[in-house]
C-alpha cells in the first residue's frame, strides 16, 4: 500500500518554534492557546525523539522566549536574528539541510510576519512545511487568517498539534503513543 507523500514522518520533521517572546506576547490574539499548544508540539517531538528549533527576534528588545516554552525546550539552542524569516538566523536553514530534515513543522509569532516570510523561504528551498494552526497567531485574528491562506496556496500544509503528533506516531499501542495521549488531553 502507498502512504501519501505528504505524510510527516518523525525520522526526517523537525518542529521550528518562531519567536514566542515575553515583549511580544501580551498584544497576540490567544497567546495562552499558542503557549499551550507549542508546549504540547516541544514534549510530544521530545517524546518521538524528532529535533527542535527554536528563534528569537532581536531578543535584547523582545526579550527572550516565554518562560514555560523555554523550560520545556531546556537545553535546545537558541538561533537569534535582526531579519525576519528564520533564513537570515546564522546557520539555521543549513543545520536542517545536514541534519536530513526534509519535512519543517511551525509554529510560533507573528503569523503574517516573521512565521509566513520563514514558511515561504522553507518552501523556496525544497523543505516539506506544515504549519500548527493552533500554535501560531498574530496580534489580529484577521492577520492571521490572511497568512494562512498565503501559506497554504505557496504549499505550506494547514493543519493542527494534534493531528501532527499522532500523524508521526503513525501506530497506536506503543509507549509513546500512551505519552503524547496524555499530553494532547
Amino acid at each position: 500500500m502507498i502512504k501519501h507523500s505528504r505524510l510527516l514522518q518523525k525520522e526526517n520533521t523537525a518542529l521550528l518554534v518562531i519567536d514566542i517572546q515575553e515583549r511580544l506576547l501580551p498584544v497576540i490574539h490567544e497567546s495562552e492557546r499558542v503557549i499551550q499548544n507549542t508546549i504540547k508540539l516541544i514534549n510530544g517531538f521530545k517524546i518521538l525523539n524528532s529535533p527542535i528549533y527554536y528563534t528569537e527576534q532581536y531578543p535584547k528588545g523582545l526579550g527572550e522566549t516565554e518562560k514555560r516554552i523555554k523550560e520545556a525546550l531546556g537545553e535546545t539552542k537558541a538561533y537569534t536574528k535582526m531579519s525576519f524569516s528564520c533564513s537570515g538566523a546564522s546557520g539555521l536553514f543549513e543545520e536542517l539541510e545536514q541534519n536530513n530534515i526534509k519535512q519543517v513543522v511551525v509554529c510560533g509569532v507573528e503569523s503574517h510576519v516573521c512565521v509566513m516570510q520563514t514558511v515561504l523561504d522553507l518552501i523556496a528551498n525544497d523543505f516539506l512545511v506544515y504549519i500548527a494552526s493552533d500554535a501560531v497567531s498574530s496580534r489580529r485574528e484577521f492577520d492571521c487568517r490572511v497568512a494562512l491562506n498565503r501559506m497554504e496556496r505557496n504549499g505550506a500544509e494547514i493543519t493542527l498539534t494534534e493531528s501532527i503528533l499522532f500523524e508521526m506516531l503513525e501506530v497506536c499501542g506503543t509507549d509513546e503513543f500512551r505519552a503524547i495521549s496524555k499530553l494532547v488531553k
